[in-house]
């Protein structure tokens, strides 16, 4: 048989690997449990460079991610005053 009848897989774009969709995380708690996890394997050290690239990648994205939907709560956070008035809440650390 001829080298065309063999079929190969399509190759990927390089910037799907480096930031994957968002599609493919369900919560903030599910990014973070995987950050924990690829930030263990790192520390390790057991990891060969180009699967701690690959990892470090994924980690700075769900990061990104972690970070985002923090900013998104943080704005809808409020409380009630003294008056029953909707005030924007402030951490103590403010």
């Amino acid at each position: 048989m001829s080298a065309t009848n063999t079929k190969t897989a399509p190759k990927k774009a390089p910037e799907s690997a480096a930031e994957p969709a968002i599609e493919s995380i369900a919560s903030f708690e599910q990014a973070f449990a995987e950050l924990e996890n690829i930030v263990a394997q790192m520390e390790s050290g057991q990891m060969p460079l180009e699967v701690s690239l690959a990892a470090y990648k994924r980690g700075d994205f769900l990061l990104q991610f972690c970070q985002k939907s923090l900013a998104k709560v943080e704005q809808q956070v409020q409380i009630l005053n003294e008056r029953n008035q909707l005030v924007q809440f402030k951490s103590q650390d403010e």
